[in-house]
């Protein structure tokens, strides 16, 4: 079993990608995710980002806000912000006892913003024509933890109804499902 950390540097690498191939005149487009256009999903992104890394060090945070940070060079601040957070998850004890804020076991904390960084970098990259595979170890370790908390996030609507998938699904696919997303989304199909 890998560390969060090492996880979340897997799943990095697959997004920073992702959000350097975002154009400007992308940022007004849908996602998959209903609630966000992409500007708004990148925003949301980078404070799961900043907080989840205040959270592995077991302090308190506030996701109550999401201020507006795609501006400047926001492309590079993601490549940092995310470096930031593994980092953040790699300090000793991080994955042990419960999280500042949220009583929850770190390592399902961690898991939390390892699902976030992997689904809506699809998301991102679905909304903007770009190709996305996922790192497969990090969406092996997700789809059980997902499965058993989905109910829960379904009743906190942090997940829409689950999305049928056909047999043979792959394990990504199902993970999507499970969050309310429909794999096959596009732009064209929303």
């Amino acid at each position: 079993m890998r560390t969060i950390s090492e996880l979340l540097e897997r799943a990095a690498a697959q997004a920073v990608p992702v959000v350097r191939g975002i154009g400007d005149d992308d940022l007004s487009d849908a996602t998959p995710c209903s609630d966000y256009d992409v500007r708004a999903l990148l925003n949301h992104l980078f404070g799961v980002i900043a907080n989840f890394r205040v959270l592995a060090a077991k302090e308190p945070v506030d996701f109550s806000r999401t201020p507006d940070v795609v501006e400047g060079d926001w492309r590079s601040r993601f490549e940092d912000e995310t470096a930031h957070l593994v980092k953040a998850w790699a300090q000793p004890g991080a994955e042990e006892g419960v999280s500042g804020g949220m009583a929850l076991p770190a390592r399902t904390v961690g898991l939390m913003v390892l699902g976030d960084l992997t689904v809506h970098a699809w998301d991102l990259a679905r909304a903007t024509g770009q190709d996305y595979v996922p790192d497969a170890e990090s969406v092996a370790e997700m789809e059980p933890w997902l499965a058993e908390m989905a109910p829960q996030a379904r009743k906190m609507k942090v997940f829409g109804e689950p999305f049928p998938t056909a047999p043979g699904a792959t394990a990504f696919e199902r993970v999507l499902a499970g969050t309310g997303r429909d794999p096959g989304w596009s732009p064209s199909r929303r």
